[in-house]
This record gives C-alpha cells, sequence and structure tokens, in this order.
C-alpha cells in the first residue's frame, strides 16, 4: 500500500523532471548537472537521479565528451503527436507558406498558455532577422503583437494576471503603464488587429490578427515579423490587409463563418 509520505515523493520527483525538462531552451539547449541544480535550486544528488531516469526513457541524451546533457528523441516524438493532432498547426501551414511568400517577412502561429505567448508554427523568409519567435519559445504577452491580441480577446482576469505579474520594459516603446495597455487592448479589439513598433526588440516591427474557431471564439494569432527597414509605415495598410486575409482563410479552416 503506498502511503501519503510515498505518493508525495512520487509527485515531487515528477514535478522535478518536468520543470528540468521545460528548463531546456532554443538559447540553452545544453546543460550540465550543476547548472540545473543551481537554476532550479534542486539537489544536485536528485538532479544527477532524474535525469539518469529521464535519459533511461530517451528523453535527454547525455553527450560523453562535454557530459552536458540536451532533450532526447523522446521529446521530438511527443510534439509530433501533439503536432499531428493540433488543427490549427495543420490547417495554418500552407496559408503561412502563401503569406510568407506574398509578403516576403517571417509569419507565425502562437497561442497563449500559463498567461505566455507561445510559438507553435513558424515559416521564415528568405532574408530572417534575428527574432524571439522560435518554435516553442515562450514570450511575454503584452509587448508582442501576437500576445496583445490574444490579450484583446481574453477575458479580464488574464489580463489582470498579466499585469499584476508586472510590465517589464525590454524598449522604449514597451508599454508598462496598466491604463495605458488596457486602453491599447481595447483599440486592438475594435481594429480586428495590431501592429507593434519595437516593443520587444529594437529594431524588429510585426502585425498581428486573431484566428477564430467554429464557436467565434480566439484561439491564436497569425503574425508577420521583420526589421523595421522592411515593415514600414507606408507597407503596413498592405501587409496587414493581407495577414487579415490570411488568419481569415485559417478561421474558415477551423470551422469559423
Amino acid at each position: 500500500m503506498v502511503t501519503e509520505k510515498q505518493e508525495d515523493q512520487h509527485l515531487s520527483s515528477v514535478k522535478n523532471a518536468l520543470r528540468i525538462l521545460r528548463s531546456f531552451t532554443m538559447e540553452e539547449p545544453e546543460k550540465k548537472i550543476s547548472d540545473l541544480s543551481t537554476t532550479l535550486g534542486i539537489n544536485k544528488s536528485t538532479v544527477s537521479r532524474t535525469m539518469a531516469t529521464l535519459a533511461s526513457e530517451g528523453f535527454v541524451y547525455k553527450d560523453p565528451e562535454s557530459r552536458k546533457y540536451r532533450l532526447g528523441l523522446s521529446i521530438l516524438s511527443l510534439s509530433g503527436i501533439v503536432n499531428s493532432h493540433m488543427d490549427i498547426y495543420k490547417e495554418s501551414q500552407s496559408v503561412l507558406n502563401r503569406l510568407v511568400e506574398s509578403i516576403g517577412e517571417t509569419a507565425h502561429i502562437s497561442v497563449l498558455d500559463n498567461d505566455e505567448v507561445i510559438y507553435l508554427q513558424k515559416v521564415d523568409c528568405h532574408h530572417p532577422v534575428r527574432v524571439l519567435t522560435n518554435v516553442g519559445k515562450r514570450n511575454p504577452p503584452y509587448c508582442t503583437s501576437s500576445g496583445k491580441v490574444l490579450l484583446a480577446y481574453a477575458d479580464d482576469q488574464l489580463v489582470d494576471r498579466v499585469i499584476e505579474k508586472g510590465l517589464t520594459r525590454y524598449t522604449k516603446n514597451t508599454i508598462t503603464d496598466p491604463s495605458k495597455l488596457r486602453a491599447h487592448l481595447k483599440q486592438i479589439k475594435e481594429n480586428g488587429y495590431t501592429f507593434s513598433s519595437e516593443e520587444i526588440l529594437e529594431g524588429v516591427n510585426s502585425i498581428a490578427a486573431p484566428v477564430y474557431d467554429y464557436r467565434g471564439k480566439v484561439i491564436a494569432a497569425l503574425a508577420v515579423v521583420g526589421p523595421k527597414q522592411r515593415i514600414q509605415a507606408n507597407r503596413v495598410p498592405g501587409y496587414t490587409k493581407k495577414v487579415i486575409q490570411a488568419a481569415t482563410e485559417i478561421s474558415n479552416r477551423m470551422g469559423y463563418w
């Protein structure tokens, strides 16, 4: 019979494993035991045992030379299962391809998860710039075009939580005043799209529009992103029209009319 103490220990082990897996990012794809221990505040011996278990199941791989760990192929197989069952992922692919070909800038699909923007799908243009939108990457929602669109159509409680966590200033254009952000989100909902100019990264602009499902609920955002030299004010109206058309096409494919 499993005691309450043993059950708590099992849950703690699972939580540690999940925290470890989620700590790997595009910026830090490889980590040592000591790095994980320091970053996550978990005892080194606990990290070592957890990593050994994850490695035995193929969720992480240890490089024998550098002694660093990286995510294993089991993660890839799981992500493939998720992607294959996500209609928004499948239905957006061809639309994004055409949009990128038409505009010449990178496009992506994102959703809200745990009060953050997470990027599900991305199609790069021929001359992409360094932007913070890798697939699986998480960003704060209040300073990205995708995130602001999603917040604009979200309930007030979610917006409150985002504001309560703090509005960090990333650039001089980042909106850090709660009242100004709320007013901005209201305007976005009225317009049906948003244009962001260097709000999270200097020199990068973006345009986003909402994607609806069959219930008429906003489930994702479609955005194009590129350098401000290419996404200039005189091009925004034309680009915005194409972004809205693409978002509408994906919405229709999701059953929205």
